[in-house]
C-alpha cells in the first residue's frame, strides 16, 4: 500500500470538516424549527390542596388494600376449615 500523500490528507480533512459544518447547520435548523413549532410547555406546580388530595387517595388505597388482605385471609381460613372437615 502506498502511504497517503500529505496533500491528499489535507483535502480529505477539508472535505470532512465541510461535511461536519453542513451537519451542524442542518441540526441547528431542525432545532430552530422544533422550537418554533412547539414552544416549551408551562410547568405545572401542584397546589397544596392537590398534594393533600393525592396523599388522601394514597391513604384510601392503602386502607382498601388492607381490607382486601383481611378478606383474603378470612376466605383462606374458611376454606381450610371446610377442607379439614371433609
Amino acid at each position: 500500500m502506498e502511504p497517503i500523500q500529505p496533500q491528499q490528507r489535507r483535502v480529505a480533512d477539508r472535505v470532512f470538516q465541510e461535511s461536519l459544518d453542513q451537519l451542524e447547520d442542518i441540526l441547528q435548523e431542525i432545532s430552530t424549527e422544533e422550537e418554533e413549532i412547539s414552544p416549551l410547555p408551562q410547568l405545572h406546580t401542584p397546589s397544596l390542596s392537590e398534594v393533600e388530595l393525592a396523599q388522601d387517595s394514597i391513604a384510601i388505597d392503602l386502607a382498601a388494600l388492607e381490607d382486601a388482605v383481611a378478606d383474603i385471609e378470612q376466605y383462606l381460613e374458611e376454606k381450610t376449615k371446610i377442607q379439614e372437615k371433609s
